[in-house]
């Protein structure tokens, strides 16, 4: 099957649909306790709209800062980003009452492209368990011993849909909607940083590995 190729314009469009969709519901939901304010008076629903204002701000802003990182420039061509802030973006947007993080990395630069990259994979291990669970992630190595592992465990565990081919640029349908632009999106930046994607399953337990070594 041939590779897919989007133009610039596409791209960027598919992408700006993904990082709404993830921003526009805890944005709704600040205009609605907002309403809330200006249409009850009571006590216990001011309380009520003050705390979904804020715990909705506060979702808002770690989606807004993981989608800088995972998707934006976040600095100039050939910038280096600190793992340690790819780890507070990641326990921001994804820890959760369903879901727990783990985070094994040095504190330490990396090339950009490859910080985005373990972002973005960060995504598809929580995809990979939508009923919640536990997701590790570990980053080893330097330069060209670069390997990256997440691994998802939880109920009803399983491989996000079409994901091979969407990370080898070749959808089956032969097009990319903005449903399968993410994870299309991590096999782009997995080339640019020169490394290749492994997935497997085993009972309860998905495998995400990224590795330079793995490059053909």
């Amino acid at each position: 099957m041939a590779m897919v190729t989007l133009d610039a314009l596409d791209l960027s469009a598919l992408l700006c649909s993904r990082v709404c969709h993830d921003v526009i519901s805890p944005v709704g939901a600040i205009v609605n306790g907002l309403e809330v304010l200006e249409e009850d008076d009571s006590a216990s629903m001011h309380d009520f709209a003050l705390d979904l204002i804020r715990k909705s701000a506060q979702q808002a802003s770690a989606r807004l800062q993981f989608a800088r990182l995972a998707f934006g420039a976040a600095g100039s061509a050939g910038a280096a980003i600190d793992l340690g802030d790819a780890e507070n973006v990641a326990r921001g947007m994804f820890q959760d009452e369903k879901t727990t993080l783990s985070w094994t990395a040095p504190r330490a630069l990396m090339p950009k492209n490859r910080v985005k990259l373990l972002l973005n994979l960060v995504m598809l291990a929580t995809a990979a368990i939508p009923r919640g669970g536990a997701i590790h992630v570990e980053v080893a190595g330097e330069d060209s011993e670069t390997s990256f592992t997440l691994t998802s465990k939880g109920i009803n565990a399983r491989i996000p849909p079409h994901s091979e081919e969407l990370l080898a640029g070749e959808p089956e349908s032969g097009t990319v909607d903005a449903h399968a632009i993410q994870i299309f999106y991590t096999g782009l930046v997995a080339r640019a940083a020169e490394m290749a994607i492994a997935i497997s399953i085993e009972g309860d337990v998905v495998t995400f590995g990224a590795s330079v070594h793995d490059v053909v």
